[in-house]
């Protein structure tokens, strides 16, 4: 695997499997570790805050999860690079889980959410061990609470939390614990409810013509509409002016 820069952060290279077995490696070694999901939105809100595009760059992983980051990557370098999304990868971690013996931890999103997503993890994995689940409060957590999670979660022995706060709340909850909590952090965004039934994915035509974001949008279009006009343009902007900038050298 190798890195290639897209706009302000690096993104990871290389065939799928090869993101699920590096997964699997932080996981029983018991690294403190972190793991990006990056699409549009992650690519633009490290463009407009250094502090966040640290938080990234610094993670263990970077994945391309939507369609227009493995367009730029092939257009930037070449190189034909498939699509690592969030919502392909919690079924997939989750049955390389089960199959290598490693205890999976939820955290994040709603109680309903988490009990709809461990109820098709029982039916689907139902030797898979789910450590533990826990749906935080949507304001910001004091020190000893911070503290008391991250203790929780090493107490249950989890090789692997995956997370769903979304971006960029997860990502820097994955950071401000790596060193604290002795698992790797994968921040899945909006792929609970997903798996769980309770939102249906755009059809696999969609997602090829990188057009997942408008299904989404026809979704949520109250939510979503104003950050779909301003991150898909500004993108659109930077890959523009990168791709000028190549062709310069």
């Amino acid at each position: 695997m190798s890195k290639k820069k897209v706009v302000s952060i690096e993104i990871d290279t290389g065939p799928y499997a090869s993101f699920i077995d590096r997964i699997v490696e932080l996981a029983r070694a018991k690294v403190s570790s972190y793991v990006c999901v990056a699409n549009v939105h992650m690519v633009v809100e490290s463009h407009a805050c250094n502090e966040y595009a640290e938080i990234v760059n610094n993670s263990d992983l970077v994945t391309p999860d939507g369609m227009p980051l493995s367009k730029a990557i092939a257009l930037l370098y070449g190189i034909k690079q498939e699509r690592v999304a969030g919502m392909d990868l919690l079924p997939d971690i989750l049955g390389a889980a089960d199959k290598s013996g490693l205890s999976v931890f939820l955290y994040g999103s709603t109680d309903s959410v988490l009990g709809s997503v461990l109820s098709r993890i029982k039916s689907e994995h139902p030797k898979l061990v789910i450590s533990g689940s826990y749906s935080p409060p949507f304001r910001a957590l004091t020190a000893d609470e911070a503290s008391d999670e991250a203790a929780s979660i090493n107490a249950s022995g989890a090789h692997i939390v995956l997370v769903a706060l979304g971006c960029p709340k997860q990502e820097r909850w994955m950071a401000a614990n790596k060193g604290r909590v002795d698992a790797v952090m994968v921040g899945l965004g909006g792929a609970f409810p997903v798996y769980a039934g309770l939102q249906g994915r755009a059809p696999k035509i969609m997602q090829d013509l990188s057009l997942e974001w408008l299904y989404r949008l026809c979704q949520e279009p109250r939510r979503l509409f104003q950050r779909y006009l301003f991150t898909n343009t500004a993108f659109i902007l930077l890959l523009a002016r990168d791709l000028v900038l190549s062709k310069m050298k």
